[in-house]
């Protein structure tokens, strides 16, 4: 998971990419970075590790000339999560200058990678999929175009054979300089992708894509629509919009987990209101509740902030239990599910959460919470809760257990990292240290979600193991959860 950016404006882009990082901070915090273009071609680049704020400064902002920019913010999958070598955006001179970031992961990375170094003749300076991805659409760009001419049908054919060469979920951005911006989606459409517009007056257009909605409504752009999976979106200096589909067999199948955890409320994702559909999500989870625990001896319902809220109100507004803030957030924190390490998760608990022991005293509550992967910070709640003096706690999850690693952006490589993989939900109980445990049925899931949208699939391979690339085998998730540990 991380999140991306890119402008075509009639002015300097700089200062809008920025704001934009801000609003996508959320979905990585690892590090981030900017390139723009001048016209002329010239490109300029500023990154580094951990937040937004933390990493650009005014000299660095006032180096970033130029109409046409991208940004990204990195939560790390692949390669070393602290080194700022592993950063975004990578950059690659031949054809043209080519500056890139993507969201998401590639499936298919040791056959690339062999091609690269045999095939394409192109030397990798790291372990990201992103440098791979940027060299495999570098030498389609330079098998397809000549050098003085790069049309839209050309490049919209370089991504053609560029799906056919990655397998896994993407989606991209990419600057090549002295021409535009390029945008793709994978074609499952598995990672978000938007595309808003506004107008600069008698000046034109200007032109926005983003991982969320959210980036649009803030700085006012219309939205115009999703990037369809498998399409590309090419979009000129002077602001000047092409598209094609670049794939043979699209089908749109996004992640599930995005409306669990991480895209903010406030996004509207292929059609739908994450918001809505985390209300949803709190609706179905009530009725299991009241099937599988005695809801009558309960007194609260609880979130544990922020993103399960939604949930948490829906729960206790259909069970007609009070609804209580117990748990006060340090918003100062990074979001833990996304810490790179357990030690660092364990650690970032307590600072992040704080139980407020008036609102636990005495009381049976009952926890609502967006997903339990790990485990580790839900043990931990769960803990403070007793230790503020809860007399009994009953623990549930908007999500499904999360029993198999997910591959296509999101940090669980390894099924034994997973509290769920190979445990009933007593024994899960059991290890927590919760009196009841009830987690989210995987069709009620699917069903908040799609629920009065067009979308008729979902990716839920981390709760069903059914990937949906078709090219996820045994022996490619014991290889990555090997090198995940090595």
């Amino acid at each position: 998971m991380c999140g991306i950016v890119g402008m075509v404006g009639r002015g300097p882009v700089n200062q809008d990419i920025y704001d934009s990082l801000l609003l996508l901070q959320h979905r990585g915090q690892d590090a981030t970075g900017i390139a723009t273009t001048e016209p002329n071609g010239v490109i300029h680049m500023s990154k580094g590790q951990g937040m937004v704020r933390e990493s650009f400064r005014t000299r660095d902002m006032r180096s970033l000339l130029g109409n046409v920019g991208l940004g990204h913010v990195r939560y790390a999958t692949r390669g070393a999560a602290s080194s700022e070598e592993e950063a975004q955006p990578f950059y690659v001179n031949s054809p043209y200058g080519i500056v890139l970031i993507h969201n998401g992961n590639l499936t298919n990375t040791r056959e690339l990678a062999d091609e690269m170094a045999h095939r394409d003749r192109r030397h990798l300076n790291s372990s990201s999929d992103t440098e791979l991805l940027l060299n495999a659409l570098a030498s389609e760009l330079q098998e397809t175009t000549s050098p003085v001419d790069l049309e839209p049908e050309r490049i919209f054919d370089a991504v053609a054979r560029t799906h056919a060469r990655i397998e896994g979920a993407y989606a991209v951005i990419a600057l090549i300089a002295g021409y535009g911006l390029l945008a793709f989606r994978d074609p499952f459409g598995i990672r978000p992708l938007v595309l808003g517009r506004r107008s600069a007056g008698l000046a034109g257009d200007e032109w926005v894509v983003a991982s969320e909605s959210l980036v649009l409504e803030n700085a006012d752009y219309e939205i115009v629509r999703e990037i369809e999976p498998g399409e590309a979106v090419f979009i000129t200096n002077d602001g000047e919009l092409h598209s094609r589909q670049c794939a043979a067999d699209p089908q749109l199948v996004p992640c599930s987990f995005e409306y669990v955890y991480l895209a903010r409320p406030d996004s509207v994702m292929n059609g739908v209101s994450v918001y809505d559909a985390r209300l949803r999500m709190g609706a179905k989870l009530a009725a299991t509740i009241a099937k599988h625990t005695p809801v009558d001896e309960i007194d609260v319902v609880m979130p544990i902030p922020d993103s399960s809220r939604p949930a948490a109100m829906e729960v206790a507004r259909v069970l007609g239990i009070e609804y209580r803030e117990g748990f006060y957030k340090n918003h100062y924190i990074g979001r833990t599910f996304i810490m790179p390490g357990q030690a660092v998760r364990k650690k970032s608990v307590r600072q992040k959460l704080n139980a407020m022991s008036s609102e636990f005293v005495g009381k049976n509550v009952l926890l609502i919470d967006d997903s339990i992967v790990r485990g580790t910070t839900s043990k931990q709640i769960i803990q403070m809760a007793r230790d503020a003096g809860a007399a009994s706690v009953t623990f549930a999850s908007a999500a499904p257990p999360v029993r198999y690693p997910h591959v296509y952006g999101i940090n669980m490589p390894s099924a034994r990292e997973l509290i769920a993989h190979g445990r009933t939900i007593p024994e899960i109980a059991l290890e927590l240290g919760c009196d009841h445990l009830v987690y989210q049925e995987v069709d009620d899931l699917k069903d908040a979600i799609i629920d009065s949208s067009d979308l008729t699939d979902l990716d839920m391979s981390c709760f069903d193991g059914r990937y949906i690339t078709g090219t996820v085998t045994p022996e490619y998730l014991a290889w990555v959860e090997g090198a995940q540990e090595s």
